[in-house]
């Protein structure tokens, strides 16, 4: 795959996707957003994919936010759209997605780029990331799912202090509230995603791909019927049947 703004590497199962806009901090311009969401597209239907990685380039950035200039003069209309699109083109797609996604935040993490972050179904970060949604202060709030996602992962009234305040969080923080997984040094920080990723990789993917199913359904009334009825399907499903023999026989599975 050839992006303008990402960068991609392949180990084994796990893929390796880098925004690489170091000039703006890998700030979301339309481009980005547009060319991320072609590349998860790829690698959720690549069977040799089982795991990706989120990333920026650099130790300054993750994502230090959308970038403004695109949408300063827009009216009503224009940034409901602009909101519903990027939902729709790349957030909601990396939730929805059917193989895990880490985010090793490296750095900022601000606006969107927290929202992306968020997004993602696993957050590890490094010790000099920072976190926040400073979008009060220029008389907007998050658009991209960031007022529904936040208080999901860490109730609303770390949320609320967060989306009010617009503060960012050092990473010790955002581990204490919830927001993040793990907090490792910016040189261990890929390597500890890699090995998390080649961890998950060895499990079943389709077992894999219900469970991430189910648990985004698991503050709706349909989360428990959706786990009782993927936990019966997978019982038809070849993964089940190589999990179970390699059980009783006492050996590693091979999916």
């Amino acid at each position: 795959m050839k992006f303008e703004n990402l960068l991609t590497d392949v180990q084994e199962h796990v893929a390796t996707v880098t925004i690489n806009r170091p000039e703006s901090l890998n700030a979301l311009n339309s481009k980005t957003i547009k060319e991320l969401s072609e590349a998860f597209e790829t690698l959720e239907a690549d069977q040799n994919i089982r795991v990706i990685i989120l990333t920026g380039s650099g130790e300054k950035s993750f994502v230090a936010g959308a970038d403004i200039k695109e949408f300063s003069d827009f009216n009503q209309s224009e940034a409901e759209n602009l909101a519903r699109n990027g939902q729709n083109t790349l957030f909601d797609k990396v939730e929805n997605l059917k193989k895990p996604v880490i985010a090793a935040v490296n750095g900022f993490a601000l606006g969107g780029g927290l929202e992306l972050a968020m997004s993602c179904h696993i957050r590890y970060a490094s010790e000099n990331a920072k976190l926040g949604l400073p979008e009060v202060t220029l008389g907007l709030i998050p658009g991209y799912g960031g007022t529904q996602r936040l208080p999901k992962l860490v109730g609303k009234g770390f949320a609320n202090e967060m989306i009010f305040s617009a503060k960012m969080i050092v990473a010790a923080r955002a581990k204490e509230i919830g927001l993040v997984n793990e907090v490792f040094s910016s040189e261990d920080l890929m390597v500890k995603a890699l090995e998390l990723a080649k961890t998950i990789s060895n499990n079943s993917p389709l077992a894999i791909s219900k469970a991430i199913a189910a648990t985004n359904l698991s503050d709706t009334t349909e989360g428990f019927e959706a786990e009782i009825k993927s936990f019966g399907e997978l019982f038809e499903l070849e993964d089940k049947k190589e999990g179970v023999s390699a059980f009783l026989e006492k050996r590693k599975p091979k999916f």
